[in-house]
């Protein structure tokens, strides 16, 4: 009887145990956001809500009293009053590794491309901690990026952020094919966020070509994607960037365009009460992502 005793006292006590998920229910969509009630999550935590289709992620981006706002990273489909809202403990992160390269991957990783599963055995964060000022190296060494005008005119160093601003069609995106073509650096990691859906093509098969996407991991949230997604495909190349960088490669990190990315943050804090302010962009930045 005492081995018996102590053996269920272990097992009651074992870390092996599941840990019980309280779920809550919906009780208002309004636009790109979800209400739920009668569960707990942290803002940034990911939820699964019921739908007609199966389930569907959705993101804490607020609450207000017992209330959590939630944004779903897909198009809202197939939702219904009272449906089951379940938090997703814990963060599984994005695959990253030298799998990735010559791929073209949406926000969150998931393979775009027709070309199978991405298996790698390394995962990284969404959002990664951003580095002491005081451990940055200085910006002393020159990163050649295959373009004479900017190597000799405005060169760009290693560590350097630049930006590029211009009307629209007048060769942008034309001149960051250059540069992934044409750069010294090991990798190459676009971000194409808000685009037309067929500039996203046009951008990988005319202008990346053969030669610039066999080093390049392309993350692609066009703009039909939802603002959550758009703001997941920005962290999502800058996690990648930095995985690469931290393994000792030099990596050029275009993101087309940061306007968009702005943009989505605003949709999504206007969307959950944030008043807006100067120009209709929101007071405060989400948590989850840097303000760039």
């Amino acid at each position: 009887m005492s081995n018996l005793t102590s053996r269920l006292r272990s097992l009651k006590t074992s870390n092996l145990a599941p840990r019980p998920v309280a779920s809550g229910k919906l009780r208002r969509v309004v636009g790109l956001t979800l209400e739920a009630i009668g569960c707990r999550a942290p803002v940034g935590s990911l939820c699964k809500v019921e739908t007609l289709n199966g389930f569907m992620e959705a993101e804490v981006v607020g609450f207000s009293g017992e209330s959590l706002f939630l944004m779903p990273s897909e198009q809202i489909s197939g939702v219904l009053p009272g449906a089951r809202v379940t938090p997703i403990h814990g963060e599984s992160g994005i695959a990253v590794g030298p799998q990735l390269l010559g791929r073209v991957i949406d926000g969150v990783g998931n393979p775009l491309d027709g070309k199978g599963e991405i298996y790698t055995d390394d995962r990284a964060p969404f959002v990664v901690p951003s580095i002491n000022p005081l451990a940055r190296k200085p910006i002393s060494e020159p990163l050649d990026v295959g373009i004479k005008a900017i190597n000799g005119l405005l060169t760009v160093g290693k560590g350097q952020r630049i930006g590029l601003f211009a009307g629209s069609g007048v060769g942008k995106s034309v001149t960051l094919g250059m540069m992934t073509r044409g750069t010294t650096a090991q990798v190459v990691v676009v971000g194409l966020i808000g685009e037309r859906g067929r500039e996203v093509k046009e951008f990988i098969d005319e202008i990346l070509g053969e030669e610039g996407r066999a080093r390049s991991v392309v993350v692609a949230a066009p703009a039909d994607a939802s603002p959550l997604m758009r703001l997941k495909g920005c962290q999502t190349a800058l996690t990648i960037a930095e995985y690469f960088r931290d393994q000792g490669l030099d990596v050029l990190l275009l993101m087309d365009s940061l306007t968009r990315f702005a943009q989505a943050q605003r949709e999504i804090a206007l969307s959950v009460g944030e008043p807006p302010a100067t120009k209709g962009y929101p007071p405060q930045s989400s948590p989850n992502y840097p303000p760039w």
